[in-house]
């Protein structure tokens, strides 16, 4: 009788070992193919990424073999900037082109921004979803950093809750399209106000940081070389318009 009883507690164990086991190998499963995933992604990007400045070098070889350019008042011009790479390579681009929804926005604060989790991986193409598709406020918080992505020409701003150097940031980004145009030459103009320079060739850190508002989606991106070191987290405010007022 023991004999059976002890032969039972014992198939129970080795039953439990195989789930154990099985969960474990599914796990380590799931952490392989999620690194491949993002190592796939990444090839993809820097492939994609050499092949529209090859792209970008021809094209600006034959505008200057034609002569129909006027290079400086490219540079100058927030809204005739023409991006390095392609579409195809920017990563989400389709949910990062949108207009703003014209709805009141929600208030919220960089601490807000900052607390938000990340995901440890989106795909390249997936669309906004949850909190992406709510618009949000932010209020009296400090301009450090300004310059223009000359991959997709976006316009690149870090804000924080404080004005000094060392303060978590967070990104903000007012893209190329058209109907951007206005608040891409009026922060253009601001800054100018305060001695700054902001165009396709000049941009980086502020002198002084500037006290601002910022209307905007919030946005998921990935992790790369982005920005500043004092940038703390993959959550922008992307599409977004900013006002300095100061």
């Amino acid at each position: 009788m023991y004999a059976i009883e002890w032969q039972q507690e014992f198939d129970k164990i080795v039953g439990i070992g195989r789930i154990v086991v099985r969960l474990d190998m599914e796990r380590r499963i799931d952490q392989s193919l999620r690194l491949e995933q993002q190592s796939n992604h990444r090839l993809r990007t820097r492939w994609f990424r050499i092949s529209g400045l090859a792209s970008a070098l021809m094209l600006a070889a034959i505008i200057l073999s034609c002569g129909g350019l006027n290079v400086q008042s490219h540079i100058q011009d927030l809204c005739n900037c023409l991006p390095l790479e392609p579409d195809a390579v920017d990563y989400r681009h389709a949910a990062k082109h949108v207009p703003l929804p014209n709805i009141t926005p929600q208030e919220i604060t960089v601490a807000t921004i900052l607390s938000w989790p990340q995901t440890p991986f989106l795909a390249p193409d997936a669309p906004r979803s949850g909190r992406e598709l709510q618009l949000f406020h932010v209020t009296h918080v400090f301009l450090q950093n300004a310059s223009v992505n000359a991959a997709d020409c976006d316009v690149n701003l870090e804000i924080s809750a404080t004005p000094e150097r060392n303060a978590p940031r967070v990104i903000v980004e007012t893209p190329v399209d058209s109907e951007y145009c206005t608040a891409r030459q009026q922060i253009q103009s601001q800054l100018a106000q305060h001695g700054f320079k902001l165009d396709i060739q000049s941009g980086g850190e502020l002198p002084q940081a500037l006290i601002c508002d910022v209307t905007g989606m919030a946005f998921e991106d990935f992790e790369h070389n982005r920005g500043s070191g004092q940038v703390a987290t993959l959550w922008e405010l992307h599409p977004a318009t900013v006002i300095i007022n100061q």
